[in-house]
């Protein structure tokens, strides 16, 4: 298993840029074993939480083990505090970036499938808001969405009244992310509105697995846009079970996640508004 840093420089960001990408180019194959075909590979576009950065999924799950398993290339880039949307006021395009730079860049550099069918995003509590919002606003580039534990706090957002010191209760950080909290709900940082849009679109839509701890404090927002999307005919897979908003929880869920992408099929058949759990 490759485990490569790199760092580019971003048009999107005007600055140079770190990513970790697992790649499984070098599979130690046992005698009698068959080589492996070579083609590209299909990609895991997988995304950090807030105060984390690109090392972080290596780090603390064991997704680099599984990826090799699996043959599947996985691109992990930093995208700051940033909840991976644009902020054209400050000129933070972190949502630009991950649609389209990153993934033009990586399919440039690295071996990887240009197929929507073999592209897929996901992450962790910011991450997981930035995976679903990135693969509702390019349809066209992802196939699937893996959204753990999402920060789906547009709401809470958007109540934010006082600045203060610490960030995740500090109106001012929502701003210098999201803009006009106001004119938060039905923008195109809204999943929500988003999905929405999308349905009527009649454009393919991405299909879903979603996953929440239990004494997650962020369960019921997961469980309402999971109703939401099911209401939508989009395909959802859920799981929730014992768990925290911790590593424990993400490192036994990413596995879940592995298996449950079409890694070894053309593409996943997609039932319209079910929910599996």
């Amino acid at each position: 298993m490759a485990l490569i840093q790199c760092n580019f420089f971003s048009r999107t960001l005007m600055r140079t840029v770190p990513i970790q990408v697992i790649l499984p180019t070098d599979k130690s194959m046992f005698p009698g074993m068959a080589e492996p075909e070579e083609r590209p590979f299909k990609t895991l576009y997988l995304l950090h939480g807030i105060f984390g950065n690109y090392t972080d999924w290596v780090s603390g799950t064991r997704i680099e083990s599984w990826a090799q398993d699996k043959n599947l290339a996985v691109v992990m880039p930093s995208a700051d505090n940033g909840f991976y949307v644009d902020n054209q006021k400050s000129n933070a395009m972190y949502g630009t970036f991950i649609r389209e730079e990153l993934v033009e860049f990586t399919r440039k550099s690295f071996p990887l499938s240009r197929k929507r069918a073999d592209t897929f995003i996901g992450g962790l509590s910011m991450g997981g808001y930035g995976s679903i919002v990135g693969a509702l606003q390019a349809p066209e580039t992802f196939s699937a969405v893996c959204a753990l534990s999402s920060a789906l706090i547009l709401d809470k957002a958007a109540g934010m009244r006082e600045y203060t010191d610490f960030l995740m209760t500090n109106r001012g950080f929502y701003e210098s992310v999201f803009g006009d909290l106001d004119e938060l709900r039905g923008s195109d940082k809204d999943y929500d509105a988003l999905a929405e849009k999308l349905a009527a679109s009649g454009q393919p839509k991405p299909w879903f697995y979603m996953a929440c701890g239990t004494e997650d404090d962020l369960i019921a927002e997961n469980r309402q846009l999971r109703d939401h999307l099911a209401a939508l005919e989009f395909d959802v897979t859920w799981e929730e079970g014992p768990g925290k908003h911790d590593w424990e929880f993400w490192d036994t869920y990413i596995k879940k996640v592995l298996n449950w992408l079409p890694l070894g099929e053309e593409q996943k058949g997609v039932s319209s508004g079910n929910v599996t759990q």
